[in-house]
């Protein structure tokens, strides 16, 4: 698997894109694209990783992502099949005149933030996925009129939650390449000891090489994208299980309850029994 520059197919009638993307195509590289995205999660959950953000994702998730910014959604049960309807568009797809009209203003300001990604949240989120749902079948100038729909109710809204801004990605081909191989070694092991020397190895790097290569690529060191991972594995387990909070420790690659304690309360600012009544009780 190497990271693509992903090129959007558009067609020809169209100014923008929309389609669902259904395993196997909802499976792609770490990857990055010159449009806008907006994307609605329709099947499937497990992990993301934008920029230097992880966390889950689920069904009726919706994000949007600003331009060039490195993304990849990874499913937690390689059996199982992902969805999403994604809607890739150009900054410039209304022409910068039009941006430019006082009455965008608010789109236009929120099109210019740079290598950005927000989750949408709460009522807005359920308002946006009936657009894109909608979107997706109709033509012609309603099918613009929707998609700036969405850009301008997203814009004035305060439902929602910046999830990485200002990722610079610096990576050419062949050290996407190399990430692409990190990330993926990473996953297959998360849940048992690796130690630097180990991940090093496979990229060919001594120690210090790689572990300036990795935070300057992915903007945090390589223990502590190890330890979003397995914290992201745990809320998983205390959402969807019944599990015991110590099992769930020990299923997440800890060996010690006071580290797994202190990793969980560092990710997610809450202890692991409060994460679990929170989400019991939505």
């Amino acid at each position: 698997m190497r990271t693509l520059i992903q090129k959007i197919h558009i067609e020809e009638y169209n100014s923008f894109a929309c389609r669902t993307y259904r395993t196997p195509d909802f499976e792609t590289a770490w990857h990055k694209h010159l449009e806008c995205e907006l994307i609605l999660i329709t099947a499937g959950n497990g992990t993301a990783l934008i920029g230097d953000y992880i966390g889950d994702y689920k069904k009726g998730d919706i994000f949007f992502l600003s331009p060039d910014l490195p993304h990849w959604f990874r499913k937690s049960n390689q059996e199982t099949v992902g969805s999403a309807i994604v809607i890739h568009f150009r900054k410039d797809f209304l022409g910068p005149v039009f941006l430019g009209l006082p009455e965008l203003k608010n789109i236009s300001k929120y099109l210019d933030n740079k290598d950005t990604c927000i989750q949408l949240q709460n009522e807005l989120l359920g308002t946006i996925e009936d657009i894109i749902r909608k979107l997706e079948y109709t033509e012609g100038i309603d099918r613009l009129l929707l998609l700036i729909t969405c850009l301008q109710m997203i814009s004035v809204s305060p439902e929602y939650k910046i999830i990485t801004k200002a990722f610079d990605a610096m990576t050419g081909g062949e050290e996407n390449s190399v990430i692409e191989e990190i990330i993926e070694y990473s996953f297959k092991h998360f849940l048992n000891p690796i130690s630097l020397q180990e991940v090093a190895g496979i990229t060919s790097m001594s120690i210090p090489t790689f572990c300036r290569f990795f935070k300057r690529n992915i903007k945090k060191s390589y223990f502590d994208f190890i330890k979003e991972i397995r914290i992201g594995h745990a809320c998983k387990l205390l959402r969807e299980t019944n599990k015991p909070v110590l099992d769930i420790c020990y299923e997440s690659g800890y060996n010690s309850w006071a580290h797994f304690s202190k990793q969980f309360k560092d990710v997610s600012r809450i202890t692991p029994s409060q994460y679990r009544k929170q989400h019991i009780e939505v």
